[in-house]
């Protein structure tokens, strides 16, 4: 028997020395695609403190304020701009009176977080959202 096919038969028993490290990698690079996708959501908020109630409705009739399909805004049924929302939002608070929001559908995303944010800002307590009744889990 010659001498290499002697030494490769030898080598072929011993154990592998070298450590796999490809699933080490391959989990590395899911942990971190999974953290690339989650941070941005968690980060990307607007804080708004909604009371825990009692359910008695505040006195007065609720201001409604519609965001349309094309982003407009209505107060109490009629159009509005955007520079007029926050002295409507003032004169709500300052009457201590609801503000009740509802969006269309087809509304992005990215307007009602912007008009949700001036809500916000102008100091708004009393609010509530309309039009997701049909998401209420029994």
């Amino acid at each position: 028997m010659p001498r290499a096919l002697a030494y490769r038969r030898a080598a072929d028993a011993e154990p592998l020395s070298a450590l796999n490290i490809t699933p080490l990698i391959d989990v590395m690079l899911v942990l971190l695609i999974m953290l690339i996708v989650t941070i941005p959501g968690m980060t990307h908020k607007v804080p708004v403190d909604l009371p825990q109630g009692d359910g008695v409705t505040p006195p007065g009739v609720p201001h409604r304020l519609d965001i349309t399909a094309d982003g407009s805004l209505r107060w109490d049924g009629a159009r509005m701009t955007d520079a007029q929302l926050p002295r409507r939002l003032a004169a709500g608070v300052a009457a201590d009176r609801a503000l009740l929001i509802q969006t269309d559908q087809a509304t992005r995303y990215a307007r009602f977080d912007a008009v949700l944010a001036m809500v916000k800002r102008a100091g708004v307590t009393k609010l509530a959202f309309v039009g997701n009744e049909r998401m209420k889990i029994d």
